[in-house]
């Protein structure tokens, strides 16, 4: 099987070195600034593949969807790795077009952070269209189990919900926070593991952050409410009571 992987950054980058390091498929990367063995800017050259990955920045991706309809047949299964599903969701390509969404990153960016382990464990979001023939979701299914990651069915909605809850909104707290010690000198001495920690978020690819904040607007602006409306609650009760509640959630979320 040729599987195609347009733009080489850290997801699309981790998927080529996967699959070529496998040597289970004929694997070909498009991209403008790597240059690597089987890599070209050439999209002649994803004629004949089976499946292709679109990798590309959230704000061009659509671009690049219709771009495909230039080089690709009917019988090519394509998917993109957007981490908003909604509005690559709306439109139909002469392939076989199925939205899904990697669990997996790290707060780098680019080819030479990619890795092939990165989704080793991960879950991957699948969001199949009204007209997507199950049988071609299998054919997608399998690479992305290839790749170690497990598949999670759901729709556009409920997707780009829970990524405002689980991602969106959490980096955008993670920013606040270092917008908080900006202007505190001794806080910026004193912070240590546990602030980097709680901070990772805030390293997110710029651009990557900013389709995300454009575009999942309302739903951020939601969760962060609802996280307010949380923080309350939390002052106004019993405090202790509330923490051991959450800190066994948060022991049974991850077993």
């Amino acid at each position: 099987m040729r599987i195609g992987v347009v733009g080489l950054g850290l997801i699309g980058g981790s998927i080529f070195k996967n699959l070529l390091e496998g040597k289970k498929y004929d694997v070909v990367g498009i991209s403008r600034s790597v240059h690597e063995f089987n890599v070209t800017k050439d999209y002649n050259n994803l004629k004949g593949c089976s499946v292709v990955f679109v990798c590309t920045p959230m704000n061009v991706t659509l671009d690049v969807l219709d771009k495909l309809e230039e080089y690709l047949d009917e019988k090519t299964i394509v998917t993109d790795v957007c981490s908003l599903k909604e509005f690559v969701s709306k439109k139909s390509y002469k392939y076989k077009f199925i939205p899904s969404h990697p669990m997996a990153g790290t707060e780098h960016q680019g080819w030479g952070y990619a890795f092939p382990d990165l989704f080793e464990g991960a879950t991957w979001a699948v969001t199949p269209k009204n007209d997507t023939d199950m049988k071609d979701f299998e054919v997608l299914k399998t690479v992305i189990e290839e790749l170690g990651a497990k598949t999670i069915l759901t729709t556009p909605k409920e997707h780009d919900r829970a990524v405002a809850l689980i991602s969106h909104a959490p980096m955008v707290i993670a920013q606040a926070l270092c917008k908080n010690i900006e202007n505190n000198q001794l806080a910026q001495t004193l912070a240590s593991s546990g602030f980097r920690d709680t901070t990772r978020l805030a390293m997110s690819n710029v651009e990557m952050a900013n389709d995300m904040v454009v575009m999942n607007r309302e739903n951020i602006k939601d969760v962060v409410s609802m996280l307010n409306g949380n923080v309350e609650k939390m002052f106004n009760s019993d405090y202790k009571h509330e923490a051991e509640k959450i800190k066994k959630f948060r022991e049974n979320l991850y077993k």
